[in-house]
């Protein structure tokens, strides 16, 4: 039985036409958003809070309907193929649940994987999940997994507390999927930002160590960047 703590060999190319796409209406302006009075980390703290906020007020039942909305669509987008290796993440503070599809990942030969924070301040690390690997309590309390390979996912998906028209990502302010990012050496995995659309804003006033989404994918509208 799985341990839940009581509780090619590549990806495939996008299903869609391979130019860009941006589903989702535009409604940022050309011109650059003026700062926030408050400061942006302050500004960026009250909107992580609320956001936060709003969608751990939803019902559990709609949230679980939402991460199979959003599953259904990465499905379509990525058909995830034996071999490719997918870095997903432990559902926390009202996130979409991916476990079922987890777990129906790896019975189909699509490794799973989830985040490890090694370190304050220092790049993720991504170690191998299985349904029935053992699981101990890593930072925050999070689930991790205790053992098993380290590995470099082929598509990278990363929580949404909000996100931007540019897809620049509100996460919860430590910078570990920045750093991430950053520290991967080309190619990088395919990274989607995954969440809710109540959580889009009109700008998340990036920061020079903010790296973008490729696509964010909410189950209702997904967009991907634009070429630069």
């Amino acid at each position: 039985m799985p341990n839940e703590l009581d509780e090619d060999d590549k990806l495939r190319e996008p299903a869609s036409p391979p130019c860009y796409l941006h589903e989702l209406e535009p409604r940022s302006s050309a011109e650059p958003a003026p700062p926030p009075s408050e400061g942006i980390a302050r500004w960026r703290q009250d909107a992580r809070e609320r956001l936060i906020a709003m969608r751990s007020a939803v019902p559990a039942e709609q949230r679980t309907a939402h991460a199979a909305q959003i599953v259904q669509q990465l499905e379509t987008l990525f058909e995830p193929a034996p071999g490719a290796i997918v870095g997903a993440f432990w559902p926390i503070r009202g996130e979409p649940d991916f476990r079922p599809w987890m777990r129906q990942l790896t019975d189909r030969g699509v490794r799973v994987a989830l985040p490890v924070i090694v370190a304050k301040g220092q790049p993720l690390l991504f170690r191998e999940w299985r349904p029935e690997g053992r699981l101990e309590r890593g930072v925050w309390g999070i689930p991790i997994p205790a053992e098993g390979a380290t590995v470099e996912p082929t598509l990278l998906l990363a929580p949404l507390v909000g996100f931007d028209d540019d897809c620049y990502r509100l996460g919860y302010g430590g910078g570990y999927f920045d750093r991430t990012l950053a520290a991967l050496a080309p190619p990088r995995p395919l990274c989607i930002g995954v969440g809710s659309l109540e959580g889009r804003l009109a700008t998340i006033y990036p920061q020079p160590f903010d790296r973008p989404m490729d696509w964010i994918v909410t189950g209702r509208h997904f967009a991907r960047r634009q070429a630069p």
